[in-house]
């Protein structure tokens, strides 16, 4: 779904259902600090931050970002720190308590579970990120694109109030050259690190051999798997073998790309299917396949709880009334370089025949790429950057070539859109799967809205047997 569709209220409407309720872990101090900027009307942000445990940060916090009544609509927002491999405490301590209250708002006040979900390929906040949602008492960490094989053994690390590291991915880096991402708990928390619960994690993996890698090789117990077919929405795992593209430009899938569900219920785990699972009847199918539920993402992003913007609700909504509404898998989008689903609406990022070319810039650098400078100290480059910055700091032109600062325009679908000096604010970047086509069939008669409840009971209607099962659904960011 991106960063902040699957916020508190959605994964708490979804968690009070009995489901599993799954909130979005990508951008989560930048979300924070911006809420904080517009006034924080509902009061909702410093209300969690008050729960805070470790004193002082949420005074900080509060001191830094918060503007009483909102900043004028002109001005820009404050920028938080970059990530890097050795953050500043400022930006550790806003990880910390940004990911703290996301997961706090989704379970206050009731039993049901709440998950979080992190990218792989967004390293440098991970630690801190993990360890806020574990003081907020997370019930289930997931996290795909990439092979998160350390993060079981990180969170049995943390439960236990033990530092903790992890392996960081440099470009260029030299044979046997290793760097680190690392997090103490008690130095954090001023000496005295808490025991926490530990969550359980599932791996979100487009085959079965990464799913027999997570099991086997992972540095503690891998719970379960989400199995996520190229229709997802957000990230795609790229194509196996040697990368064709179809007519339009997109990634061609072929029988390679078929996971093999067989291997997958070999490995005795619990496992859920996402994908093109969010019509009614899917779940029944899943059931019958070996799987434990399904995962559910593209229904929920437009539902009222969701972050997404209302207006871009209601424009995806018309063009599916119409079936005029598409989704364009991007190849090139994504620094990243994995395929990124992409909704076609006019006034985004997606309309590049009408919009007014974006000035390249990287201010919020999440899927900035960390590389050896050749003094062996790590240097950060993002392909959506100025051009002639990226090829400075050893990068090419072609790697440049399409990019989109997926970063701001996630920010922008969710109404949090940076504004420039021109007084020009960025546009939305609206990713879904391919079932987003027929989602204004998850409108009631006479309404222009629906709710993740009725999402749910759409979905759970002739499942086809007993489906009582807490975590038969989860609703993932």
């Amino acid at each position: 779904m991106g960063a902040g569709v699957s916020d508190w209220r959605l994964a708490r409407a979804v968690s009070l259902t009995g489901q599993l309720g799954v909130v979005s872990g990508t951008a989560l101090a930048s979300i924070l600090a911006r809420r904080l900027q517009t006034g924080d009307a509902d009061g909702r942000m410093r209300h969690a931050l008050a729960h805070f445990p470790v004193p002082g940060v949420a005074d900080k916090i509060l001191a830094d970002y918060f503007i009483a009544g909102g900043k004028p609509a002109h001005a820009p927002y404050k920028l938080t720190p970059l990530p890097g491999l050795n953050p500043g405490p400022d930006f550790v301590a806003l990880t910390v308590a940004a990911n703290f209250v996301e997961v706090f708002l989704a379970k206050e006040g009731h039993a049901g579970l709440v998950g979080i979900n992190f990218l792989e390929k967004i390293q440098f906040p991970t630690l801190a990120s993990i360890f806020g949602a574990m003081l907020a008492g997370v019930d289930y960490v997931l996290m795909g694109a990439g092979i998160p094989r350390a993060v079981p053994g990180v969170l049995d690390r943390l439960a236990r109030g033990e530092p903790v590291e992890l392996k960081i991915d440099i470009e260029g880096g030299l044979p046997g050259e290793e760097f680190f991402s690392k997090f103490d708990p008690a130095v954090f928390c001023g000496g005295t690190a808490p025991v926490l619960k530990r969550p359980f994690f599932l791996g979100i993996v487009a085959s079965a051999t990464l799913a027999i890698t997570l099991a086997r090789k992972s540095s503690g117990q891998v719970d379960g798997f989400v199995v996520e077919g190229e229709t997802a929405g957000g990230h795609n795992a790229p194509p196996r073998g040697a990368l064709q593209l179809n007519a339009a430009g997109e990634p061609v899938y072929g029988p390679r790309d078929v996971v093999e569900l067989e291997k997958i219920r070999a490995l005795e785990l619990p496992f859920w299917l996402a994908g093109s699972y969010g019509a009614a009847g899917k779940l029944a199918e899943a059931l019958n396949l070996g799987a434990a539920g399904i995962q559910v993402g593209t229904a929920f992003a437009f539902c009222e709880e969701s972050g997404i913007c209302p207006d871009l609700k209601q424009q995806v909504f018309q063009l599916s009334r119409e079936g005029k509404l598409r989704v364009f898998t991007d190849p090139l989008a994504s620094p990243t370089g994995f395929p990124f689903k992409i909704v076609q609406l006019p006034g985004t990022l997606s309309d590049k025949e009408s919009r007014t070319p974006r000035d390249r810039c990287c201010d919020l650098g999440y899927l900035r790429h960390a590389y050896r400078k050749a003094d062996g100290t790590p240097g950060y480059r993002c392909p959506a950057e100025p051009v002639d910055d990226f090829i400075r700091k050893g990068g090419t032109r072609e790697e440049t070539l399409g990019r989109e600062c997926v970063c701001n325009g996630l920010m922008a679908t969710i109404g949090l859109a940076q504004v420039n000096s021109e007084n020009v604010s960025d546009l939305p970047l609206v990713t879904a799967g391919n079932e987003v086509a027929q989602v204004a069939r998850f409108l009631p008669p006479g309404r222009d809205t629906y709710t993740a409840a009725e999402v749910i009971q759409r979905l759970l209607a002739g499942a086809g047997k007993a489906f009582a099962s807490t975590t038969g659904m989860l609703a993932q960011a």
